[in-house]
């Protein structure tokens, strides 16, 4: 009986030996990865069931499973709708801003902080610079008003003290993606100016000496030296930005939007907000969501087949 049990057992694959061999070699390392692991598990892949909404005409007192399929008419109602040109335009408009203005900004900040040879004063640059990110929006807006509101703001303050005439940044159509791009860069550029700067310290510097023998100008080692150096961070940190190219920022959007400037600030992200929780359409707004995930999942494969080609590999 022994033998045909022996005979009867399957060898493991060597390929499972091997990540066996691996697990127990470093056990003590996937203990303490295991955490995250059942965080991702439990709070970004379990509720991925619930995508099944978005062809769905989803009802409360229903519930998930046993609401009317309607396929893929959410999808239809959404492109169909009289306001889907407006606001895939604005969200793709204010996106390509930000990641045009918003993505650089932090980049050149990095450069001339590293060019900062005074060590006390690039300390308070940074300081003075990063400090805005643990600001809310709530917090920034309320900076706005006192700022730029066309009664009391001291800007508007400044105009009519030397005979102009207010104006209304807050309510203007005209000014409301001006505002939402500059605030950003105001609030973030500090915050992602430490990766680059983290980058550009792990640059060796006998390539500057070298360059420097070489007879180059400071722009001839910014160009040949620094910008190379940083090169794969820059790249990975695109393709991250790229992945959420239709997020234009709902809290920044929620908190500057206003009857008066919608109709050019008003993006993806608020159009569900009210079509979901407002109106309860939640199946309308899962479709928007997935609508969305699919567009970002695209565009990061594109961006990084894109890196590998002129690049090289960077996953």
């Amino acid at each position: 009986m022994q033998t045909k049990l022996a005979a009867d057992a399957t060898p493991l694959p060597p390929k499972w030996k091997s990540l066996i061999r691996t697990i127990r070699t470093y056990k003590v390392m996937y203990a303490l990865l295991f955490p995250a692991l059942l965080y991702f598990a439990i709070f970004k892949y379990i509720p991925m069931a619930g995508i099944v909404i978005a062809f769905k005409n989803y009802n409360l007192a229903l519930g998930l499973w046993d609401s009317p399929w309607v396929g893929l008419k959410n999808f239809k109602d959404f492109i169909n709708g009289v306001y889907f040109w407006d606001i895939m335009r604005n969200t793709i408009i204010i996106s390509l801003y930000k990641l045009l203005f918003g993505f650089s900004a932090p980049i050149v900040l990095a450069l001339l902080l590293n060019e900062v040879y005074v060590h006390w004063f690039k300390k308070i640059v940074q300081t003075i610079t990063y400090l805005p990110h643990f600001l809310s929006w709530v917090i920034v807006y309320g900076i706005m008003v006192a700022l730029l509101a066309p009664g009391d703001g001291l800007f508007n303050m400044l105009l009519k003290g030397n005979g102009f005439q207010p104006i209304s940044f807050l309510t203007e159509p005209a000014w409301g993606r001006l505002l939402i791009i500059l605030s950003e860069i105001w609030k973030d550029i500090g915050w992602g100016a430490i990766l680059y700067l983290a980058a550009l310290a792990g640059i060796d510097p006998s390539l500057y000496e070298a360059a420097r023998i070489d007879g180059a100008s400071k722009w001839r080692q910014l160009w040949h030296v620094t910008l190379p150096g940083i090169r794969g961070v820059i790249i990975l940190m695109l393709i991250l930005k790229l992945s959420h190219i239709l997020d234009a920022g709902f809290d920044q959007i929620f908190m500057f939007a206003n009857t008066f400037n919608q109709e050019k600030i008003d993006i993806i992200d608020t159009w569900v907000y009210r079509e979901g929780l407002e109106r309860l359409k939640i199946g309308l707004a899962t479709a928007v969501g997935l609508f969305k995930a699919v567009i970002g999942f695209g565009l990061v494969l594109a961006a990084n087949k894109l890196a590998k080609k002129f690049d090289g590999q960077i996953w």
